[in-house]
């Protein structure tokens, strides 16, 4: 208490420069030992590269989910790699606490959330595959036994010999794969757009502009773009689509259910698929998604797997589902005898109900959401297919012949209505 607030200051900053813990005592100093907890060779400090993350999470600097999730990687990276941890226990301890204080600092960016619970998976996938000395690592039936059974609580203060880099291995394959998860998906768009066809898209999506582009190179389409206000990202969209030689018309949100009418497929992103099939996408969509619905259109979801979230929308809970931005795109600051009088929510996500979706395209993978008596089920378009197609019409024989009749017809319309893989 007897020392200024520029001297603390300056004794902060020299600390922070030197990595030693210096005590006043009696007006003198006493440096400790270094504080290497955290300290990485090379002279960078994980704390300061965490720091910033955080900061360009709250200021909205990182405009993707992909640039989020690939930032959230490379931080687990550096702190399994740089920090100093003895046991599988202790860096799973790590992880949690820098994955908990990476998820507060934006609730609503679901990918850092997703990505620190696949880096967690990784280390304790490394680390028995490491005990049991099988480097292809735990089977799909040893790890629904564990689910179904409870199984005994693993103990992860064993010392394992090269965890670091086996885990650090898996986390560079997992980023070659994030880094590719647009191009993958792209891949598969002439499965999808066939040619003289009328696509609608939503706002700008990275994903669904590559998917767009790969189509282009071998199909002549129209695509029709919104806007998307009040930040009106789809005037983006639409010009890199037109720079593309893409066919391309730029169209208010006003105009959806008008324009509908002539649309052959809806083509969208979003920012997460949550637990039950729907979506948290940009607001507006979810009158997209209606109008496609009435005119019955289909609509077609690109979504990396990063960005499917184990959480269910909650009405209750906005602050963690919704992001609720500046009203100065609504109404200027400008006006302010008007603002003071009035209340603005400028949300940002709409969330869009599994049954509104026909398809979803994901890196590696098409599946299609069916609500069977209210219950969301998942069918892949591939491997397993007709065996999940089975259970599906079995589940449908223990309900009333009414909701049977529907079940049954809304299921196969769906699979009829989906191209073969």
């Amino acid at each position: 208490s007897f020392l200024s607030s520029s001297f603390v200051q300056l004794c902060l900053l020299a600390i922070r420069k030197t990595r030693t813990l210096a005590v006043p005592l009696g007006g003198c100093f006493l440096v400790n030992a270094p504080l290497n907890c955290l300290t990485m060779p090379g002279g960078d400090d994980i704390s300061d590269r965490i720091d910033a993350f955080l900061l360009d999470l709250r200021l909205g600097r990182l405009q993707s989910s992909y640039e989020v999730a690939r930032g959230t990687m490379l931080i687990m990276r550096k702190l399994i790699s740089q920090c100093r941890w003895g046991c599988a226990g202790e860096l799973l301890e790590r992880i949690r606490v820098e994955g908990k204080k990476l998820v507060s600092a934006h609730p609503s960016e679901t990918a850092v959330a997703n990505i620190v619970r696949r880096v967690l998976k990784i280390v304790r996938d490394e680390y028995a595959s490491a005990l049991k000395g099988d480097k292809a690592g735990s089977d799909v039936g040893s790890e629904l036994h564990v689910l179904f059974s409870g199984g005994a609580e693993t103990d992860y203060s064993k010392p394992v010999p090269n965890l670091k880099a086996s885990v650090i291995e898996v986390i560079n394959e997992h980023l070659s794969d994030l880094e590719g998860s647009a191009d993958n998906i792209a891949s598969q768009a002439l499965e999808h757009i066939h040619s003289d066809e009328v696509i609608m898209t939503f706002g700008k999506s990275t994903t669904v502009h590559a998917f767009l582009k790969g189509a282009a190179r071998k199909r002549k389409f129209h695509v029709i773009v919104i806007e998307s206000g009040p930040s009106y990202q789809g005037q983006v969209m639409a010009k890199k689509l037109s720079d593309a030689g893409i066919e391309t018309t730029l169209a208010t949100d006003s105009a959806i259910f008008a324009l509908m009418s002539r649309v052959n497929t809806v083509i969208i992103g979003t920012h997460t698929v949550m637990a039950d099939g729907g979506l948290k996408a940009l607001n507006g969509v979810h009158a997209l998604a209606l109008a496609a619905k009435h005119h019955s259109v289909p609509v077609i979801v690109c979504a990396a797997l990063f960005k499917l979230s184990p959480h269910f929308p909650c009405s209750y809970d906005q602050d963690t589902f919704n992001k609720i931005v500046s009203p100065h795109d609504v109404m200027s600051f400008s006006e302010g005898d008007r603002v003071s009088k009035v209340q603005i929510q400028n949300a940002v996500f709409d969330y869009v109900p599994p049954d509104l979706v026909s398809l979803f395209i994901s890196n590696g993978q098409v599946f299609v959401v069916v609500v069977v008596s209210g219950c969301p089920y998942v069918v892949l378009f591939g491997f397993f297919s007709e065996c999940m197609l089975v259970c599906l019409l079995c589940l449908c024989l223990s309900l009333s012949f009414g909701e049977k009749l529907t079940s049954l017809l809304s299921i196969f319309l769906t699979v009829e209505a989906m191209p073969r893989h």
